[in-house]
């Protein structure tokens, strides 16, 4: 559990803000200097993603969808944008949100919303989105504040709507990375969350064709 990890809440999340303010707005800085995997994560997501969308009893629809930790856009641009007719994004790191304007291009006049927000504070407006896509960013957040934010997520959806989590998975246990403070979890204690929060998982899928050197990386489908 993060509370045994997490000394002080508040200096956990203002170390976060302040890592984040430190690192250049470019792909590459979004991914931790792995840019070149961006285009492996991205064609998984697609496939990963297109199982749940179109027309018919329980499919998901494609009218907006949110990005969650979203950046300069890099999953909004290639990912979200092209399925999506309308695409908000929030981020805590407002230099990041404003790079996105130019980085997305003419595509990124279908984007409603530029939120700078930590996710801890973030409330999705209730039955908005198709699709909530949150990726690289839980281990921002404490458990806690991860229940609380997928609850609310929960209520932004619409109906059949879906959140999705993409997220590096610990061996075991829950591991403290001082050094952009976040934590990684294992499956066991992101299900623990999830269940908390009164989601059921639709489908999970472990990313393939990544480097050996990073954590494993788990997609999740949730509604």
């Amino acid at each position: 559990m993060t509370a045994e990890v997490v000394e002080d809440e508040a200096a956990f999340y203002s170390k976060a803000e302040m890592y984040w303010k430190e690192i250049p707005p470019t792909v590459d800085g979004m991914l931790g200097g792995y840019g070149n995997i961006s285009n492996v994560d991205i064609t998984g997501s697609k496939k990963f993603l297109q199982k749940f969308l179109g027309e018919g009893a329980g499919k998901t629809g494609t009218s907006c969808a949110l990005d969650c930790g979203a950046g300069i856009g890099r999953i909004t641009k290639r990912l979200l944008l092209p399925l999506f007719q309308t695409v908000d994004m929030v981020d805590v790191t407002k230099e990041f949100l404003s790079k996105a304007k130019s980085y997305l291009g003419k595509e990124g006049e279908r984007v409603g919303n530029y939120f700078c927000c930590g996710l801890q504070d973030f409330h999705p407006q209730q039955g908005r989105y198709d699709v909530i896509w949150i990726q690289w960013v839980i281990g921002h957040l404490t458990d806690g504040h991860f229940v609380q934010f997928l609850r609310r997520c929960k209520l932004g959806l619409k109906p059949n709507g879906i959140i999705c989590i993409k997220d590096n998975v610990a061996h075991e246990g829950v591991i403290m990375d001082d050094v952009d403070s976040s934590v990684c979890r294992d499956l066991p204690s992101v299900h623990r969350i999830m269940k908390e929060a009164g989601l059921q998982i639709l489908a999970e899928e472990k990313q393939d064709n990544l480097p050996e050197d990073i954590y494993p990386v788990q997609t999740l489908a949730l509604r």
